[in-house]
């Protein structure tokens, strides 16, 4: 099965302009393309995987990459999907946040001549002057298509600055800078970016006329790529320091039967004949796909030592093994304990299992709590200095485990 072909089975593909020529490109290598990574935090997300493995994939096809680092555009922020204004960053905290998107991203694709690209926009969007940019790309651009935009009219009942309306402009701006300059043939991205591509793709026809050959492909990254990197309103981050890998592993072995097999087509590299086998399975059979989920994505971000002894963890503690190493601990100090005790609910929140002590109240009154395997059911509960020195494994429900210490 050639790539692209592949890329439509595994569920990837949602919009395309130019099907025939990009299908012909892509299958033969030709593929010079672009997708973009704004730097609002320090660490990629699990939301990113689909992009990442994409890039792998067209890679391994022969096809070449460049990862396009937005130290300019993160300045304003993408409205899409967004119900409020981002946080505006510094130039140095992009600057950073760059450089660790750089970092994680080399374990997915091979950087270096001939190989894959990574360009910031900052080196031509910051130096733009307002009025030749104007001149030269507003006039291209029609403010009442670009209200019609679906990233737009879904902040326009609750208010888009200026501010966020030129993002569009910045963005379509990117792949004509990069069209004339690295010879960029193709982009993609989220289905949610489609307008935003679509006016890259239309400045480039306008400005260098109908045969440029600026092709755009958008993913299925709305519907469930967006959705993937969430868990309990906390991002699960490619960063073992932010996310460690026996977290990341149990995100993935948590997933919703429902979703398991769709996250394998799209997020693996397992072969496509075995994914069809797997397309069958019910019941406990699901289990085991969420673990070869788990298992396949951790070996990707952590290296198969790390997804080794995650797995290994978490079959420790489902057994009842809860003295593993691997399992997110809390360190807690005496300066912590009041009256050399520390409460249920004090516990539940410093372990990051409830955002407050009044969730806490709630999961242990709805019998959601146990400690050490045993239902704490008593909002009153508290544990003295040499229980804590021992360590107690504390649950919130059956998919959130966190050891808690006292040192």
């Amino acid at each position: 099965m050639k790539i692209y072909e592949e890329l439509v089975e595994r569920g990837l593909i949602a919009q395309v302009t130019n099907e025939d020529e990009i299908r012909e490109m892509i299958n033969n290598g030709k593929a010079k393309f672009y997708i973009g990574f704004d730097c609002t935090a320090d660490s990629l997300t699990a939301g990113h995987f689909m992009a990442l493995t994409l890039m792998k994939r067209l890679q391994m096809a022969g096809n070449q990459p460049i990862a396009l680092i937005g130290g300019g555009t993160t300045m304003i922020g993408d409205p899409s999907g967004r119900t409020d204004m981002r946080k505006m960053l510094t130039r140095e905290d992009i600057n950073h946040n760059a450089e660790c998107f750089k970092h994680q991203m080399e374990r997915f694709i091979e950087f270096g001549p001939g190989k894959a690209q990574m360009v910031n926009n900052a080196d031509w969007l910051l130096d733009l002057n307002y009025i030749e940019f104007l001149r030269e790309v507003g006039a291209c651009f029609s403010v009442n298509n670009m209200l019609r935009a679906e990233c737009y009219k879904q902040r326009m009942e609750k208010g888009l600055s200026f501010f966020e309306f030129n993002y569009m402009i910045m963005q379509s701006y990117d792949f004509y800078y990069l069209f004339k300059n690295y010879d960029c043939n193709m982009q993609f991205g989220g289905d949610d970016q489609w307008s935003n591509m679509l006016g890259g793709t239309e400045l480039i026809r306008k400005k260098l006329g109908k045969d440029a050959h600026a092709m755009t492909i958008t993913l299925l990254t709305d519907s469930q790529g967006n959705k993937m990197g969430k868990t309990a309103g906390n991002a699960v981050w490619l960063d073992p320091n932010k996310t460690s890998p026996y977290e990341f592993y149990q995100y993935w072995r948590n997933v919703a039967d429902a979703d398991v097999l769709k996250c394998i087509r799209m997020l693996t590299f397992l072969p496509m004949e075995q994914i069809r086998e797997m397309s069958t399975w019910e019941g406990s059979q699901l289990n085991r796909a969420k673990e070869i989920l788990a298992f396949e994505l951790t070996s990707l971000v952590h290296g198969e030592e790390e997804a080794k002894k995650a797995e290994a963890s978490a079959k420790a503690l489902f057994a009842g093994g809860a003295n593993s190493s691997d399992i997110p601990t809390t360190v807690i100090s005496e300066a912590e304990l009041e009256d050399g005790k520390l409460d249920i609910m004090s516990v539940l929140v410093k372990a990051g299992l409830c955002a407050t002590r009044s969730e806490a109240r709630r999961n242990i009154q709805q019998g959601g709590v146990s400690v050490d395997d045993e239902k704490i059911n008593d909002i009153g509960c508290s544990f003295d200095s040499e229980v804590l020195k021992k360590g107690i494994l504390v649950k919130r429900g059956k998919k959130n485990f966190n050891k808690v210490i006292l040192k």
